[in-house]
Order: C-alpha cells, then sequence, then structure tokens
C-alpha cells in the first residue's frame, strides 16, 4: 500500500461539533467548585444520587423522538432490542424515573442532589455547548411552599459559598399560577390562545435586556432591532398590554400589591400571589432580605414544564471582555415546581421542586470575576536529573517529597539539556525545581529554583549581567531540610 493511501486512511484528530476538550486547569478549578457546592446542598440535607447517561427515549417526556427524527433535541440510539435509548437531556427526567420505580421503597419527602453532564442535540454557539455540567438539588413528594422557599435560600447560599458577595447576585422568584392568572385577565385563556401566549411569554422573558418599551413592542406588533431585523409581536391590544406591564411597572417592594391589583378575580392568579406572599415571609424568617432574594414577575422559564413557583439565580455584576465591553453573565441556574413529571409514570400526582447550577457557565463567571487575582502555582515539584547514573538517588528525592504531602515528580525526558527540564517545570507550572549536582552532592546540600519568583524577577531586570549576578529566587540549603525548604516555597504561593 502506498504512503498516500496510508495517509488518507488515518483518522483526523478532531472534536465532534459542539463538544470541547476541559484540560487541567480547569477541571480542578471545576472539582472545587463541585466540592463547595456539595457542601452547602449536604448541609442542607440532600443525598447525593447518581443515574445513568442513557434513558430509554420515552422517559424524557417530550423530547420523544419520532420515526423521522429520532435525535430531535437529543442524541439517541436503538440498543440491542431495537429499543431508543438516548443521552440525557437534563437531571431531573432520570430523578423522576428513578422516583417512579422506587417510590414505595423511598423516603417521602425524597432529597436529592446529583452533578453530572447532560446532552443536548442543539446547534452550537459561541459558549454554548451540546455537553455541559449541572448540578441539581431536588424535593420529592413535599407540597409545601416552604419547599420551594427553601430552594431559593439554598440558591442564595450556594452562590456565596462560591465567593459571590452579595450584591452581585439575585435570587428572583415568580410562580406559573401569576402567568396563568394574567393569561386569564387578558382573555387569552384556551387552546385557541396557544401561541399567541407563548410570544407573549418569549417577550416577557426579554425584559432585562430590552427594558419595558422593548417588551411591550414584543407583546404589540412587534419590535425592529439594531440590524434592522424585525420580530413579529403578540399583537396584543393596548389594555391587554398595559394590565401585563403593570406588574412590573411598580417598585420591587411593591409587586405583590401590585399583583392583587393586576390579577383581578382570577383563581390562579389569587393562588399564585398566595404562594409567592408565603415564600416571601419564609425567606424574610430566615433572613433572606431584597439583597438576596426578591418576587420578581419577569421570570417565565419552561411553560409546559413547571405548574407552581420558579426561581432563576442571576448574577447583577459587570466585568469587561477582550475589547472593554462591559458583559454581564445573567442566569447561572434556575428551577422551580414540577408536579406533573413524576405522574407521567404513575398516574398520580407527585410534588417536586428543585434547583439546577449551570455549572460551566457560573465557572465561567467566576474566571471573569476573579481574573485580576493571580492563581496560586498548582503544578508539581520537579527533581531534576543532573547526572544520569544517579537516577535512584533522585527517585529518593521525589519519593521523601511525595510522603511529605507534596505533589512531586522526576523529570522523565531526555536530562542532557538542562534547559529542557526547566522549560519542562515552567509549562507543568511547578512552583519550584530541585538541583543536586556534583558539586551540590559533595557537600551534602541541593538547590531549590523558585519558579513563581523568578519569573516576576525575570520581567523586573533587563540586564542580562544583573540576571547573572543576582540569581535571583535560587536557594541553596541542606539536603536533609529538602522537605522543610520546599514546603516554604510552596506556602509563600498559596497564602
Amino acid at each position: 500500500m502506498s504512503k498516500q493511501k496510508k495517509d488518507e486512511q488515518r483518522p483526523k484528530p478532531r472534536l465532534p461539533r459542539g463538544l470541547r476538550d476541559i484540560e487541567a486547569s480547569e477541571l480542578r478549578q471545576q472539582q472545587a467548585m463541585l466540592v463547595k457546592i456539595r457542601e452547602v446542598y449536604e448541609r442542607y440535607g440532600f443525598e447525593p444520587l447518581e443515574t445513568p447517561a442513557f434513558e430509554y427515549t420515552d422517559a424524557l417526556g417530550k423530547f420523544l423522538p419520532d420515526q423521522d427524527r429520532p435525535n430531535e433535541g437529543v442524541f439517541s440510539l436503538q440498543d440491542d432490542d431495537e429499543q431508543w435509548m438516548s443521552l440525557r437531556y437534563d437531571l431531573t427526567a432520570p430523578l423522576a424515573r428513578y422516583v417512579a420505580q422506587h417510590f414505595q421503597f423511598l423516603a417521602k419527602p425524597f432529597r436529592r442532589y446529583a452533578a453530572g453532564y447532560v446532552f443536548r442535540n442543539e446547534k452550537p454557539g459561541p459558549g454554548r455547548f451540546r455537553q455541559f455540567m449541572q448540578f441539581d438539588a431536588d424535593t420529592v413528594g413535599a407540597e409545601s411552599v416552604a419547599a420551594d422557599a427553601e430552594m431559593c435560600m439554598l440558591a442564595a447560599d450556594t452562590l456565596e459559598a462560591l465567593g459571590i458577595k452579595r450584591g452581585d447576585y439575585v435570587i428572583k422568584v415568580n410562580n406559573r399560577k401569576v402567568l396563568d392568572g394574567l393569561r386569564e385577565v387578558v382573555g387569552l385563556s384556551g387552546e385557541e390562545h396557544d401561541a399567541k401566549w407563548l410570544v407573549a411569554m418569549r417577550a416577557l422573558d426579554k425584559l432585562d435586556r430590552l427594558g419595558p418599551n422593548g417588551v411591550r413592542e414584543l407583546l404589540g406588533k412587534g419590535r425592529k432591532d439594531e440590524s434592522g431585523d424585525f420580530t413579529n409581536g403578540a399583537d396584543l391590544d393596548a389594555t391587554a398590554i398595559d394590565t401585563i406591564m403593570s406588574v412590573f411597572d411598580a417598585a420591587s417592594g411593591d409587586r405583590l400589591s401590585q399583583l392583587e391589583a393586576s390579577l383581578g378575580d382570577s383563581p390562579s392568579g389569587a393562588a399564585g400571589r398566595a404562594e409567592l406572599q408565603q415564600i416571601s415571609d419564609l425567606v424574610r424568617s430566615g433572613g433572606y432580605g431584597d439583597d438576596r432574594i426578591v418576587i420578581d414577575p419577569s421570570v417565565v422559564r419552561g411553560l409546559e414544564y413547571y405548574t407552581g413557583p420558579v426561581f432563576e439565580a442571576e448574577l447583577t455584576f459587570e466585568v469587561k471582555d477582550e475589547k472593554g465591553h462591559p458583559v454581564r453573565f445573567g442566569s447561572v441556574g434556575g428551577g422551580g415546581r414540577y408536579d406533573d413529571l413524576v405522574a407521567r409514570f404513575t398516574g398520580q400526582k407527585v410534588p417536586a421542586t428543585g434547583f439546577s447550577i449551570g455549572v460551566s457557565r457560573l465557572q465561567a463567571a467566576l474566571n471573569a470575576l476573579n481574573k485580576d487575582k493571580a492563581a496560586p502555582a498548582d503544578g508539581p515539584v520537579i527533581v531534576t536529573v543532573m547526572e544520569k547514573e544517579r537516577t535512584a538517588d533522585y527517585q529518593k528525592m521525589v519519593q521523601a517529597l511525595r510522603a511529605a504531602g507534596i505533589r512531586a515528580e522526576l523529570y522523565l525526558g531526555n536530562p542532557k539539556k538542562f534547559g529542557k527540564q526547566l522549560e519542562y517545570a515552567d509549562k507543568r507550572n511547578s512552583p519550584c525545581v530541585v538541583i543536586q549536582g556534583s558539586d551540590e552532592l559533595a557537600a551534602g546540600q541541593v538547590t531549590l529554583k523558585d519558579l513563581v519568583e523568578g519569573a516576576k524577577a525575570a520581567e523586573a531586570i533587563k540586564d542580562h549581567e544583573a540576571w547573572r549576578e543576582q540569581r535571583p529566587a535560587q536557594v541553596t540549603v541542606n539536603a536533609a531540610d529538602l522537605v522543610a525548604e520546599v514546603k516554604k516555597i510552596i506556602a509563600r504561593h498559596t497564602d
């Protein structure tokens, strides 16, 4: 076979569209985040549960395959008995299946948390991937609105545990019944008005981005954006638009009173307002003020999914992008009450409520918030090889460092060029390297090169002679003090 044909048969190293590789530093940061989130969820009494990445497709609710498009919304395949299975779209549908399957054996309410990747067969875009991580907490089997209030408090505590200060986030709370009440009041009840109401709710969901005037346009005839593109509106009359918008024109402290006035005699609206009042009272009694949890009727979320209170965790701080433009990350998590999901399996109503954090999006926001803070060195200490025949001696040093709980490794590449060893240590983000040549060995010493301080000194020292004379961040110590001296260097950059 010719070389050209062999080359043509080799697979190309490429990523599937909409997926990405996650490297060491990001993974470590992600794991640290998960630990902090887990600590909060555990403190609230939730228990871990891990469900498979694959579920039978009919368990995923509205994302059922049809004969022509079995992969619509989800990634699906058929198993050996020709049943459709799909990668999970979220962590809630697998929970509903698990609860229905084990219902009689579970302590109820059942409180579980889960972290894992979910998969969506959607068009990828900037910052939008087909695989991403979520971290959920859910309470199944509790009708009490106190369960929903607890989710709001959990969300606030989680964001603060991750280092987001009060004033830099807000948990917004609404209720599906309030939206149903508005629908009744403006005369859009009934299936024949479903499409128009969906357009109206999508407009409402854009309140933060477009402001009241932009939403009014989308509730009416439509809106032309800055590019000149026109979006058709819900075509509501002026009275209906005023009724809907009156809920949002009031100051936040008056929103519950304004809801009572706007919802008129609607039974659904009255029920939704009463539940919001209960949530407000509960979170206030728990010490959560308007600076953390607020009633906000603009929160919409999935109209076909949620049945009661809905909530959204929103970041309010601004950061600058690479071009200096202000950026707001907005929502990094949300949830609500979904009393009908388990009933798909059991035929009986099973109340449930939950909150989900978008880990990947929140991680990006934390990076933007902390981008000016220097990250501590987190690579291993590198023991260099000055004389190949003494590899066993160098390995002994490595083991002494590891035994003391220090990440360390022996340089395993070609030791002939010492500069290559230092380059390797730099790429590994090593805090320091250990050097012992024949002179140090004879004196019972080792040389430690602090790479973090060395990099700082290299920026400050422009003259090559000055560099050689000062030998920045390099010390020679007794070999017996190796572990203690390395610990000092590491502590210097992690305190």
